[in-house]
């Protein structure tokens, strides 16, 4: 192992997400719960997940299907750490990486239509007073443009060191979420903002800091009383599943330098793949049918939906989180995508597919939501696998396909 490409997988691990572009008062309302497709259980998807776990020798997965909010079919299959037995079920937690950064969004659209924030509140306005030394190059910098990483923060890997040390530093994850950023804003943006994407987790970490300052209460608060508890969502924690030493939950499993080694919960590569400052950047965890209920909230909310259903939000939010300028691919946590099955064939539809994916090195996950026909297929993985080449890439591309070929549109 060479030591820069040792560098390039711990500060991926580090911000717990995926770099890959290819691929009223909240708390009083809340969505339409997910039901089952008829009076019967969903279908079981242990048949179809299991030979493609074989084949491409991945630990275990869990899928989901949706239509709306009911669901069609979930299941899973393998086991949750390599060469042990336990099994992997459907009330297993999996770590969303990236796939978390959507409900950062969502919680600064709340915040958005409550008046208490501006898609384009600048970081002069919100931390002249709060950070010394802060750089005029950030004074115009917008909430949106954190979102969409067009800020001019630099990429994870160019913050490597000072992410190490703040996860082992002795202080609450909302101080290191301070200090990361204060140390960000107190130089020049790496680039012009607003030119250019470049990817990285520090933006929604300043995303979080800026909730935090609003409502005075923690992102982790924040998420569970504003978001997780409104829809169901029950099992959400934060950082990697399970009880160090224990095999209580699925383990995650290396998908490059060493491919397919366990590491568990509590240990040095875990700890460094979902430290708890990032939590806005994604080290949310939880069950597939918790993370369904999120993505059913957004599916169900986008105003292209033909049975569009405005929970926690208004439909002008939803547009905002799912729409981006022409000739971008990335908007507040979601990758945007257009593709023929996708398509209601009403007015004004394009076969908009809007994609959650996550992955940190050890898990993978991915979302595949088409508002124009209700449907959503979602897929996780105990293993990592950013690139298109690496064994829970492809395992997971292949599920998605295959759900879609099975449930989706004929």
């Amino acid at each position: 192992m060479s030591f820069r490409l040792g560098l390039t997988i711990v500060s991926l691990a580090l911000v717990g997400c995926a770099t890959k572009p290819t691929t009223v008062s909240p708390a009083s309302v809340s969505s339409p719960p997910l039901t089952s497709s008829n009076t019967d259980d969903p279908k079981d998807l242990s048949v179809l997940l299991a030979p493609i776990i074989a084949r491409h020798n991945v630990p275990g997965m869990a899928a989901v299907v949706l239509r709306g909010n009911k669901v069609l079919a979930q299941g899973v299959a393998g086991v949750r750490k390599r060469g042990a037995t336990e099994l992997i079920t459907i009330d297993d937690q999996f770590l969303l990486c990236s796939g978390g950064k959507a409900m950062t969004a969502t919680l600064a659209a709340m915040a958005v239509e409550e008046g208490r924030l501006s898609w384009n509140a600048t970081l002069g306005e919100i931390f002249s007073d709060a950070i010394k030394g802060l750089d005029p190059g950030w004074n115009a910098v917008t909430v949106a443009q954190l979102l969409d990483h067009r800020s001019g923060v630099p990429a994870d890997s160019a913050l490597f060191w000072p992410l190490v040390r703040l996860q082992f530093s002795h202080t609450s994850p909302e101080e290191k979420r301070h200090a990361i950023i204060a140390k960000v804003l107190s130089k020049r943006p790496r680039y012009q903002p607003g030119s250019r994407y470049v990817y990285a987790s520090v933006d929604y970490v300043i995303v979080g800091a800026i909730l935090e300052k609003i409502y005075g209460q923690s992102w982790e608060t924040l998420i569970d009383d504003r978001l997780w508890k409104p829809l169901g969502i029950t099992s959400g924690g934060f950082g990697v599943p399970g009880t160090p030493g224990k095999i209580d939950q699925p383990w995650g499993h290396w998908g490059m330098l060493f491919p397919g080694r366990p590491t568990g919960p509590g240990s040095l590569w875990a700890n460094l793949s979902a430290p708890a400052f990032a939590g806005p950047g994604g080290t949310e965890c939880m069950t597939i049918t918790d993370w369904a209920k999120f993505i059913a909230l957004h599916l169900g909310g986008d105003p292209a939906n033909p049975h569009h259903s405005s929970g926690l939000l208004e439909a002008q939010s939803f547009e905002k989180l799912h729409q981006s300028e022409p000739g971008r691919f990335y908007e507040s946590g979601w990758i945007l995508r257009q593709r023929p099955w996708a398509n209601g064939h009403r007015p004004g539809n394009i076969g908009r597919v809007i994609c959650s994916e996550g992955d940190n090195g050890f898990w993978h996950c991915e979302a595949w939501l088409a508002p124009e026909i209700d449907f959503a297929v979602i897929v996780t993985c105990n293993q990592g696998g950013a690139s298109a080449d690496k064994p829970a890439n492809i395992a997971s591309q292949e599920v998605l396909s295959s759900l879609l070929e099975k449930f989706g549109p004929k």
